[in-house]
């Protein structure tokens, strides 16, 4: 994203996008990707909402979370798009407010990774996910990115919000 500084994620979060809802994709590629042709669109208040209960030393994956939405809607898959986007702008909006933030910095990119989009990019993630507890590893000699080591094993179990 751009002009970070210029725009209220929190609107954007809050916005009426016709979400939630399910689509049927008839491509043929995307069903054989994503495994069916039932696809959810979560709105961006429903990451915020998620995200926010992932506890201190604990991570998620935009993929796990799309996995929780999926399964949780019977749909096959979550937008993958939308997902990303919807996840920068909870991080942002939560960097805006002074009050009720989320702990965006618990979300993870696949395999782990550090998401550079996050307000303060990689370096401010790294700063409170080691202040937590986590050992961060950088990979790469020219495009260096951060992963969170053995992220799989401080998995939080989405499943257990299912009752709240």
């Amino acid at each position: 994203m751009a002009n970070e500084d210029k725009k209220d994620f929190n609107s954007m979060l809050h916005k009426d996008t016709g979400m939630p809802k399910i689509q049927i994709v008839t491509d043929e590629a995307a069903v054989k990707k994503y495994g069916g042709e039932k696809m959810y669109f979560a709105p961006p208040i429903d990451y915020d909402n998620i995200m926010k209960k992932i506890p201190w030393g604990r991570v998620a994956t935009v993929g796990t979370i799309r996995e929780y939405f999926a399964e949780k809607n019977q749909a096959d898959f979550t937008d993958p798009i939308t997902a990303g986007i919807f996840v920068s702008i909870a991080a942002w909006a939560s960097f805006q407010r002074e009050e009720d933030k989320t702990p965006y910095w618990r979300t993870l990119k696949a395999g782990g990774e550090l998401n550079p989009k996050y307000p303060g990019g990689v370096l401010a993630q790294k700063e409170k996910l080691e202040a937590e507890g986590h050992t961060i590893l950088q990979r790469g000699r020219k495009n260096i990115k951060y992963y969170v080591k053995d992220y799989e094993k401080k998995l939080c179990p989405l499943r257990n919000f299912e009752d709240e």
